[in-house]
Protein backbone atom coordinates (compact mmCIF):
# COMPACT_ATOMS: atom_id res chain seq x y z
CA UNK A 1 0.00 0.00 0.00
CA UNK A 2 2.67 2.86 1.08
CA UNK A 3 4.40 1.51 -1.82
CA UNK A 4 1.52 2.86 -4.12
CA UNK A 5 1.23 6.02 -2.41
CA UNK A 6 4.99 6.89 -2.94
CA UNK A 7 4.65 6.30 -6.89
CA UNK A 8 1.50 8.06 -7.12
CA UNK A 9 1.77 11.18 -4.05
CA UNK A 10 5.87 11.52 -4.10
CA UNK A 11 5.82 13.97 -6.50
CA UNK A 12 3.15 15.93 -5.04
CA UNK A 13 4.66 15.80 -1.75
CA UNK A 14 7.89 17.02 -2.50
CA UNK A 15 6.73 19.76 -4.65
CA UNK A 16 3.87 21.50 -2.07
CA UNK A 17 7.68 21.09 0.70
CA UNK A 18 9.62 22.47 -2.04
CA UNK A 19 7.68 25.60 -2.33
CA UNK A 20 6.77 25.51 1.32
CA UNK A 21 10.73 25.35 2.58
CA UNK A 22 12.24 26.63 -0.63
CA UNK A 23 15.31 24.38 -0.03
CA UNK A 24 15.31 21.32 -1.89
CA UNK A 25 17.61 19.18 0.59
CA UNK A 26 14.94 20.20 3.33
CA UNK A 27 12.08 19.32 1.04
CA UNK A 28 13.07 15.76 0.10
CA UNK A 29 14.34 15.10 4.43
CA UNK A 30 11.03 16.37 5.34
CA UNK A 31 8.93 13.98 2.89
CA UNK A 32 11.46 11.14 3.33
CA UNK A 33 10.44 11.24 7.41
CA UNK A 34 6.80 11.45 6.42
CA UNK A 35 6.89 8.51 4.68
CA UNK A 36 8.86 6.51 7.43
CA UNK A 37 6.19 8.34 9.98
CA UNK A 38 3.47 6.92 7.44
CA UNK A 39 5.20 3.40 7.17
CA UNK A 40 3.77 3.47 11.05
CA UNK A 41 0.76 5.08 11.75
CA UNK A 42 -1.02 3.44 8.70
CA UNK A 43 -0.03 0.69 9.77
CA UNK A 44 -1.79 0.72 12.79
CA UNK A 45 -4.42 3.51 12.25
CA UNK A 46 -5.43 2.86 8.23
CA UNK A 47 -4.49 4.76 5.36
CA UNK A 48 -6.26 8.61 5.88
CA UNK A 49 -8.43 9.81 3.94
CA UNK A 50 -6.12 12.17 1.95
CA UNK A 51 -2.51 10.53 2.27
CA UNK A 52 -1.42 13.06 0.05
CA UNK A 53 -2.18 16.21 2.35
CA UNK A 54 -1.54 14.47 4.83
CA UNK A 55 2.10 13.48 4.00
CA UNK A 56 2.48 17.28 3.20
CA UNK A 57 1.35 18.22 6.50
CA UNK A 58 3.29 15.82 8.58
CA UNK A 59 6.32 16.40 6.51
CA UNK A 60 6.34 20.01 7.10
CA UNK A 61 5.60 19.70 10.57
CA UNK A 62 8.73 17.88 10.95
CA UNK A 63 10.85 20.15 9.03
CA UNK A 64 9.59 22.89 11.43
CA UNK A 65 10.13 20.92 13.89
CA UNK A 66 14.16 20.75 12.64
CA UNK A 67 14.28 24.64 11.99
CA UNK A 68 13.15 24.83 15.72
CA UNK A 69 15.69 22.64 16.55
CA UNK A 70 18.79 24.41 13.92
CA UNK A 71 18.96 27.65 15.08
CA UNK A 72 22.10 28.03 12.70
CA UNK A 73 19.44 28.44 9.96
CA UNK A 74 17.91 31.45 11.10
CA UNK A 75 17.15 33.04 7.62
CA UNK A 76 14.31 30.50 7.84
CA UNK A 77 12.69 30.97 10.60
CA UNK A 78 9.78 33.13 9.03
CA UNK A 79 8.49 30.21 8.25
CA UNK A 80 7.53 29.41 12.05
CA UNK A 81 4.83 32.20 11.50
CA UNK A 82 3.07 30.68 8.74
CA UNK A 83 -0.12 28.74 9.52
CA UNK A 84 -0.66 25.41 9.04
CA UNK A 85 -3.32 24.43 7.17
CA UNK A 86 -5.32 20.59 7.66
CA UNK A 87 -6.29 20.37 4.02
CA UNK A 88 -3.14 20.91 1.22
CA UNK A 89 -4.49 22.18 -2.20
CA UNK A 90 -1.94 22.96 -5.18
CA UNK A 91 -2.14 26.03 -7.59
CA UNK A 92 -2.85 25.56 -11.10
CA UNK A 93 -0.60 26.00 -13.53
CA UNK A 94 0.31 25.30 -17.13
CA UNK A 95 1.18 22.16 -16.31
CA UNK A 96 -1.59 19.53 -15.65
CA UNK A 97 1.23 16.67 -14.15
CA UNK A 98 2.74 17.66 -11.05
CA UNK A 99 6.00 15.26 -11.30
CA UNK A 100 6.20 17.30 -14.96
CA UNK A 101 5.30 20.02 -13.02
CA UNK A 102 8.89 19.40 -10.55
CA UNK A 103 10.88 18.28 -13.87
CA UNK A 104 10.95 21.62 -15.18
CA UNK A 105 11.02 22.84 -11.94
CA UNK A 106 14.80 21.67 -11.48
CA UNK A 107 16.22 22.37 -14.96
CA UNK A 108 16.85 25.93 -14.10
CA UNK A 109 18.70 27.26 -16.77
CA UNK A 110 21.39 28.62 -14.15
CA UNK A 111 22.39 25.03 -13.53
CA UNK A 112 24.40 23.23 -15.31
CA UNK A 113 22.35 21.12 -18.03
CA UNK A 114 23.63 17.97 -16.56
CA UNK A 115 23.92 19.19 -13.43
CA UNK A 116 19.93 19.46 -13.62
CA UNK A 117 19.16 16.50 -15.59
CA UNK A 118 21.48 14.29 -12.54
CA UNK A 119 19.26 16.56 -9.44
CA UNK A 120 16.17 16.07 -11.00
CA UNK A 121 17.01 12.25 -11.45
CA UNK A 122 17.78 12.15 -7.84
CA UNK A 123 15.15 14.78 -6.60
CA UNK A 124 11.86 13.10 -8.78
CA UNK A 125 13.08 10.34 -11.28
CA UNK A 126 12.71 7.30 -8.58
CA UNK A 127 16.41 6.51 -9.01
CA UNK A 128 18.54 6.35 -6.50
CA UNK A 129 22.45 8.02 -6.55
CA UNK A 130 24.24 4.59 -7.51
CA UNK A 131 21.36 4.32 -10.32
CA UNK A 132 22.24 8.08 -11.80
CA UNK A 133 25.87 7.41 -11.80
CA UNK A 134 25.10 4.46 -13.89
CA UNK A 135 23.14 6.94 -16.22
CA UNK A 136 26.32 9.07 -16.65
CA UNK A 137 28.72 6.43 -16.63
CA UNK A 138 30.65 7.74 -13.64
CA UNK A 139 31.73 6.11 -10.15
CA UNK A 140 28.88 7.02 -7.05
CA UNK A 141 31.09 9.26 -5.22
CA UNK A 142 31.52 11.52 -8.40
CA UNK A 143 28.13 12.04 -9.41
CA UNK A 144 27.75 12.31 -5.25
CA UNK A 145 29.84 15.49 -6.01
CA UNK A 146 28.08 16.66 -8.57
CA UNK A 147 24.85 16.62 -7.08
CA UNK A 148 26.32 18.56 -4.05
CA UNK A 149 27.49 21.44 -6.32
CA UNK A 150 24.34 21.32 -7.88
CA UNK A 151 22.23 21.91 -4.49
CA UNK A 152 25.25 24.49 -2.66
CA UNK A 153 24.33 26.12 -6.27
CA UNK A 154 21.18 26.52 -5.47
CA UNK A 155 21.64 27.71 -2.45
CA UNK A 156 24.08 29.84 -3.21
CA UNK A 157 22.70 31.62 -5.87
CA UNK A 158 19.05 31.87 -4.11
CA UNK A 159 17.62 30.08 -7.25
CA UNK A 160 13.81 29.90 -6.86
CA UNK A 161 11.73 26.48 -7.14
CA UNK A 162 9.01 27.70 -9.09
CA UNK A 163 7.34 26.86 -11.94
CA UNK A 164 8.17 28.85 -14.66
CA UNK A 165 6.04 30.88 -16.75
CA UNK A 166 4.92 29.27 -20.23
CA UNK A 167 6.73 31.27 -22.62
CA UNK A 168 10.02 30.19 -20.41
CA UNK A 169 9.21 26.30 -20.80
CA UNK A 170 10.89 25.99 -24.44
CA UNK A 171 14.22 26.67 -22.85
CA UNK A 172 13.94 24.09 -20.07
CA UNK A 173 12.91 21.52 -23.09
CA UNK A 174 16.29 20.05 -23.57
CA UNK A 175 17.05 18.82 -19.84
CA UNK A 176 13.44 17.95 -19.15
CA UNK A 177 13.52 15.90 -22.70
CA UNK A 178 16.90 14.03 -20.76
CA UNK A 179 15.32 13.22 -18.00
CA UNK A 180 12.43 11.34 -19.36
CA UNK A 181 14.84 9.38 -21.48
CA UNK A 182 17.08 8.28 -18.57
CA UNK A 183 14.20 7.44 -16.76
CA UNK A 184 13.28 5.43 -19.05
CA UNK A 185 16.22 3.90 -20.08
CA UNK A 186 16.58 2.43 -16.43
CA UNK A 187 13.43 1.29 -16.31
CA UNK A 188 13.93 -0.55 -19.79
CA UNK A 189 17.59 -1.34 -19.38
CA UNK A 190 17.22 -2.68 -15.25
CA UNK A 191 13.33 -4.58 -16.00
CA UNK A 192 11.61 -1.78 -14.26
CA UNK A 193 8.42 -1.69 -15.83
CA UNK A 194 7.18 1.01 -13.77
CA UNK A 195 9.51 3.48 -14.64
CA UNK A 196 9.51 2.79 -17.96
CA UNK A 197 5.75 3.27 -18.19
CA UNK A 198 5.85 6.49 -16.11
CA UNK A 199 8.30 7.83 -18.43
CA UNK A 200 5.95 7.25 -21.64
CA UNK A 201 3.03 8.27 -19.37
CA UNK A 202 5.24 12.15 -18.78
CA UNK A 203 6.43 12.00 -22.30
CA UNK A 204 2.38 11.81 -23.44
CA UNK A 205 1.70 15.16 -21.10
CA UNK A 206 4.38 16.76 -22.48
CA UNK A 207 3.51 16.27 -26.24
CA UNK A 208 -0.02 17.61 -24.73
CA UNK A 209 1.66 20.38 -23.51
CA UNK A 210 3.57 21.58 -26.05
CA UNK A 211 2.02 19.64 -29.40
CA UNK A 212 4.30 22.34 -31.99
CA UNK A 213 7.71 20.56 -30.20
CA UNK A 214 8.56 17.98 -32.30
CA UNK A 215 11.92 16.13 -30.36
CA UNK A 216 8.85 15.54 -27.77
CA UNK A 217 6.74 13.80 -30.25
CA UNK A 218 9.91 12.08 -31.15
CA UNK A 219 11.23 11.11 -27.98
CA UNK A 220 7.85 9.53 -27.13
CA UNK A 221 8.35 7.84 -30.37
CA UNK A 222 11.62 6.29 -29.26
CA UNK A 223 10.12 5.16 -26.00
CA UNK A 224 7.03 3.24 -27.34
CA UNK A 225 9.07 1.98 -30.22
CA UNK A 226 11.40 0.11 -27.59
CA UNK A 227 8.78 -0.59 -25.11
CA UNK A 228 7.01 -2.17 -27.75
CA UNK A 229 9.48 -5.23 -27.85
CA UNK A 230 9.19 -5.31 -24.05
CA UNK A 231 7.31 -8.50 -23.81
CA UNK A 232 10.23 -10.49 -26.12
CA UNK A 233 12.93 -8.96 -24.31
CA UNK A 234 13.16 -12.23 -21.42
CA UNK A 235 12.00 -15.92 -22.12
CA UNK A 236 12.20 -18.32 -19.03
CA UNK A 237 14.06 -15.53 -16.77
CA UNK A 238 16.76 -15.12 -19.59
CA UNK A 239 17.45 -11.84 -21.70
CA UNK A 240 16.75 -12.52 -25.47
CA UNK A 241 18.53 -10.40 -27.87
CA UNK A 242 16.42 -8.63 -31.03
CA UNK A 243 17.31 -11.18 -33.80
CA UNK A 244 15.97 -13.72 -31.76
CA UNK A 245 13.08 -12.14 -30.29
CA UNK A 246 9.52 -13.85 -31.09
CA UNK A 247 7.98 -11.04 -32.67
CA UNK A 248 4.58 -12.05 -31.89
CA UNK A 249 4.97 -10.56 -28.39
CA UNK A 250 5.59 -7.36 -30.58
CA UNK A 251 3.13 -5.09 -28.75
CA UNK A 252 1.23 -3.55 -32.41
CA UNK A 253 -0.12 -0.69 -30.71
CA UNK A 254 2.85 0.65 -29.44
CA UNK A 255 4.36 0.48 -32.43
CA UNK A 256 2.13 1.93 -34.75
CA UNK A 257 1.38 5.14 -32.50
CA UNK A 258 5.40 4.95 -32.35
CA UNK A 259 5.96 5.07 -36.42
CA UNK A 260 3.16 7.78 -36.44
CA UNK A 261 5.12 9.96 -33.91
CA UNK A 262 8.29 9.79 -35.77
CA UNK A 263 6.46 10.53 -38.95
CA UNK A 264 4.76 13.45 -37.30
CA UNK A 265 8.09 14.62 -35.87
CA UNK A 266 10.15 14.33 -39.23
CA UNK A 267 7.16 16.04 -41.39
CA UNK A 268 7.49 18.72 -38.84
CA UNK A 269 11.00 19.39 -39.51
CA UNK A 270 12.60 17.27 -36.78
CA UNK A 271 16.24 16.41 -37.04
CA UNK A 272 17.51 16.00 -33.27
CA UNK A 273 19.38 13.00 -31.44
CA UNK A 274 15.79 11.64 -30.41
CA UNK A 275 14.50 11.87 -34.11
CA UNK A 276 17.59 9.88 -35.31
CA UNK A 277 17.26 7.08 -32.15
CA UNK A 278 13.72 6.81 -32.83
CA UNK A 279 14.58 6.09 -36.53
CA UNK A 280 17.02 3.41 -35.60
CA UNK A 281 14.34 1.75 -33.64
CA UNK A 282 11.77 1.95 -36.25
CA UNK A 283 14.70 0.08 -38.58
CA UNK A 284 15.33 -2.56 -35.91
CA UNK A 285 11.55 -3.33 -35.94
CA UNK A 286 11.46 -4.40 -39.74
CA UNK A 287 11.41 -7.87 -40.73
CA UNK A 288 14.49 -7.44 -42.94
CA UNK A 289 16.59 -5.06 -41.14
CA UNK A 290 18.68 -2.56 -43.48
CA UNK A 291 21.68 -2.75 -41.32
CA UNK A 292 23.74 0.11 -44.12
CA UNK A 293 21.04 2.56 -42.91
CA UNK A 294 21.40 1.50 -39.30
CA UNK A 295 24.90 2.47 -39.30
CA UNK A 296 24.33 5.69 -40.97
CA UNK A 297 22.21 6.60 -39.04
CA UNK A 298 24.51 5.93 -35.57
CA UNK A 299 27.04 7.89 -37.30
CA UNK A 300 24.95 10.47 -37.37
CA UNK A 301 23.68 10.40 -34.00
CA UNK A 302 27.47 10.28 -33.27
CA UNK A 303 27.88 13.59 -34.80
CA UNK A 304 25.12 15.23 -32.86
CA UNK A 305 26.11 13.45 -29.98
CA UNK A 306 29.71 13.15 -29.89
CA UNK A 307 28.33 9.83 -27.67
CA UNK A 308 31.26 7.02 -26.83
CA UNK A 309 27.79 4.80 -26.02
CA UNK A 310 26.51 5.53 -29.20
CA UNK A 311 29.47 4.85 -30.59
CA UNK A 312 29.52 1.42 -29.69
CA UNK A 313 26.24 0.92 -30.64
CA UNK A 314 27.35 1.89 -34.30
CA UNK A 315 29.62 -1.37 -33.67
CA UNK A 316 27.14 -3.48 -33.17
CA UNK A 317 26.03 -2.07 -37.04
CA UNK A 318 29.07 -2.22 -38.66
CA UNK A 319 29.50 -6.15 -37.72
CA UNK A 320 26.36 -6.71 -39.96
CA UNK A 321 27.74 -5.11 -42.48
CA UNK A 322 31.48 -5.29 -42.71
CA UNK A 323 31.63 -8.49 -40.19
CA UNK A 324 32.93 -8.21 -36.51
CA UNK A 325 36.60 -7.96 -36.67
CA UNK A 326 35.56 -3.81 -38.18
CA UNK A 327 33.75 -3.30 -35.23
CA UNK A 328 35.85 -4.91 -32.91
CA UNK A 329 38.41 -2.25 -34.01
CA UNK A 330 36.10 0.37 -33.50
CA UNK A 331 35.05 -0.94 -30.14
CA UNK A 332 38.77 -1.05 -28.68
CA UNK A 333 39.50 2.76 -29.46
CA UNK A 334 36.61 3.18 -26.99
CA UNK A 335 37.04 3.70 -23.42
CA UNK A 336 33.65 2.24 -21.64
CA UNK A 337 35.33 0.26 -19.05
CA UNK A 338 32.98 0.63 -16.25
CA UNK A 339 29.92 -0.23 -19.03
CA UNK A 340 28.44 -3.50 -19.15
CA UNK A 341 27.24 -3.12 -22.52
CA UNK A 342 30.71 -2.46 -23.44
CA UNK A 343 31.97 -5.71 -22.42
CA UNK A 344 29.55 -7.91 -23.80
CA UNK A 345 29.54 -6.43 -26.84
CA UNK A 346 33.02 -6.82 -27.40
CA UNK A 347 33.08 -10.58 -25.62
CA UNK A 348 29.96 -11.55 -28.80
CA UNK A 349 32.44 -9.81 -30.57
CA UNK A 350 35.49 -11.92 -29.90
CA UNK A 351 33.41 -15.42 -30.14
CA UNK A 352 32.43 -14.61 -33.64
CA UNK A 353 36.08 -14.07 -34.34
CA UNK A 354 36.89 -17.53 -32.81
CA UNK A 355 39.00 -15.78 -29.90
CA UNK A 356 37.66 -17.75 -26.77
CA UNK A 357 39.80 -17.10 -23.84
CA UNK A 358 39.07 -13.14 -24.68
CA UNK A 359 36.12 -13.94 -25.16
CA UNK A 360 35.47 -15.23 -22.09
CA UNK A 361 37.37 -12.54 -20.23
CA UNK A 362 35.13 -10.06 -21.97
CA UNK A 363 31.83 -11.97 -20.48
CA UNK A 364 33.10 -12.00 -16.77
CA UNK A 365 33.44 -8.61 -16.93
CA UNK A 366 30.67 -7.72 -18.48
CA UNK A 367 28.55 -10.65 -15.83
CA UNK A 368 30.25 -8.93 -13.25
CA UNK A 369 28.67 -5.45 -14.13
CA UNK A 370 25.25 -6.91 -15.09
CA UNK A 371 22.54 -5.42 -12.68
CA UNK A 372 19.63 -7.75 -14.14
CA UNK A 373 19.21 -12.03 -13.22
CA UNK A 374 18.09 -11.78 -17.01
CA UNK A 375 21.17 -10.56 -18.07
CA UNK A 376 23.12 -12.13 -15.51
CA UNK A 377 21.64 -15.79 -16.93
CA UNK A 378 22.42 -14.36 -20.40
CA UNK A 379 25.89 -14.33 -19.95
CA UNK A 380 26.45 -17.27 -17.90
CA UNK A 381 24.80 -19.64 -20.96
CA UNK A 382 27.16 -17.24 -23.37
CA UNK A 383 30.38 -18.66 -21.06
CA UNK A 384 29.31 -22.10 -20.77
CA UNK A 385 29.00 -22.65 -24.22
CA UNK A 386 32.48 -21.09 -24.72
Amino acid sequence: MLEEVFRDQWARVFAALVSFLGDVDLAEEAAQEAFVIAAERWARDGLPDNPGAWLVVTGRNRAIDRLRRDRTRAEKTRLLDHPMPEEVTMDETTILDERLELFFMCCHPALATEAQVALTLRALGGLSTPEIARAFLVNDETMKRRLSRARNKIRAAAIPFAVPHERLLPSRLSAVLAVLYLVFNQGYGDGRADLAAEAIRLGRTLLDLMPDEPEAAALLALMLLHDSRRAARVRDGEMILLHDQDRTLWNTAQLEEGRALLDRAVKSGASGAYTVQAAIAELQTEERIDWPAVAALYDRLRQLTGSAVVELNRAVAIAEVEGPRAALAIVDALHLDDYRYFHSTRAELLRRLGDTVAARAAYLRALDLATTEAERRFLGRRLAEL
